[in-house]
């Protein structure tokens, strides 16, 4: 685990012989004949070029954008305007960040050494470090605020964090399952509607009703390889992101493998019917390779941001985008070499009701799609044919 944290700690275009017509053009004409039988309309816009942007979130009526080496921005819809937060502004103390939050009187900020808060009242930043867990356990790799309980939870590289943010009381949490430290090592964190929340770890996932008191493991159904989770592949399995809707839970899982550890991290995205089924989505099903960075949504498309991880180098090596539909199952690809996006490693993905917004290592880029089919409809879903089961 220290091994690739030490890995993941560290690693942290387009032909400019195309104008700005012609690219516009080439990526209107894709899109329409990609989507014609899906959505009505495409637009899309490119947005802090150049940047290596890590994590995305909303609030009522902007997006905060985080980003590993140009800081903090926060985009204004109604007047299309980008607020910057960062050393070069003076107006905060770090450039690197990995993950954002957001309430009505805060932002959250992780970085991999401490988090970072905006107190709006104030209009100024603060940073805060925590004492148990080290070096490790001041990376801070996920944040999420829950509005209806007014918490945030802090997933860190040795630890689970609750802030119970009215009376800023910190409560730290040891994950540890089965003496495997990787389990502790929280990598994201998503709410299932209002009724659960979901950490997903580099062991695999625990969920945690919310109608209970938050004991920390005692509260937790945890989901493993070891537990006859995740068909039981591979050595560990590690989780980037997961999906709800009535019938399935979906987890994207990193790939991660070397010659000494072949089945390390395989990868691929698991569909579980809550119940006892599991199905893997892989490169035997058409996706370009088995890493998956993000999961998100529009209708009855699941859309899965790709990587391949290249034993030699160690690196991660994106390779685009892949539409997957939930009734028939069938996976498409969308490829941003096509669509000038200048980058197919895309990190994070988000949807905000009308455009999804893609985070690259090369730009924020906005993909608009006006249909009531870009809705999440809760329809029964048939069994795919093409998901291995």
């Amino acid at each position: 685990m220290l091994e690739k944290g030490l890995f993941l700690l560290k690693m942290k275009v387009i032909n400019s012989k195309l104008d700005s017509v012609l690219k516009i053009n080439i990526f209107l004409l894709f899109i329409s004949i990609f989507f014609t039988t899906t959505y009505a309309q495409i637009d899309y816009q490119e947005f802090l070029t150049g940047a290596q942007v890590v994590d995305m979130a909303l609030e009522d009526g902007s997006l905060w954008v985080a980003t590993n080496g140009k800081g903090i921005h926060q985009y204004i819809y109604s007047e299309n305007k980008w607020v910057t937060f960062s050393t070069e502004n003076k107006n905060i103390e770090n450039n690197f960040f990995e993950s954002i939050a957001v309430s009505s009187e805060y932002v959250w900020a992780g970085t991999t050494d401490g988090l970072f808060i905006f107190e709006r009242r104030r209009n100024q930043w603060k940073k805060r470090k925590f004492a148990v867990g080290g070096e490790y356990g001041n990376w801070i790799r996920s944040l999420a605020y829950d509005p209806d309980q007014d918490v945030l939870w802090i997933g860190r590289f040795k630890n689970l964090t609750r802030l119970d943010v009215a009376k800023q009381k910190f409560d730290d949490f040891d994950l540890t399952m089965n003496n495997d430290p990787k389990s502790n090592t929280i990598k994201t964190i998503l709410f299932e509607d209002k009724t659960n929340v979901w950490f997903g770890t580099e062991a695999g996932a625990f969920k945690y009703d919310k109608s209970t008191v938050f004991n920390g493991v005692s509260s937790l159904t945890f989901f493993s390889n070891k537990r006859n989770s995740f068909r039981n592949e591979g050595e560990a399995v590690s989780i980037t992101s997961m999906l709800f809707d009535k019938q399935f839970i979906w987890f994207g899982t990193d790939e991660f493998i070397t010659d000494e550890r072949p089945k390390f991290n395989l990868g691929g995205i698991y569909r579980f019917n809550r119940r006892a089924s599991w199905d893997r989505i892989d490169k035997n099903n058409g996706l370009a390779a088995n890493g998956i960075f993000d999961l998100s949504k529009t209708g009855n498309k699941i859309w899965a941001a790709v990587y391949q991880f290249e034993k030699k180098t160690k690196t991660e090596v994106g390779k685009g985008i892949y539409l997957i539909d939930r009734v028939t199952g069938k996976i498409s690809r969308v490829n941003p070499d096509a669509i000038t996006i200048g980058s197919n490693k895309i990190k994070k993905m988000l949807f905000d009701g009308e455009s999804m917004w893609l985070a690259t290592d090369a730009g924020l880029w906005r993909v608009k799609i006006v249909n009531d089919l870009a809705k999440w409809s809760a329809i029964k879903t048939p069994k795919a044919r093409e998901i291995r089961r």
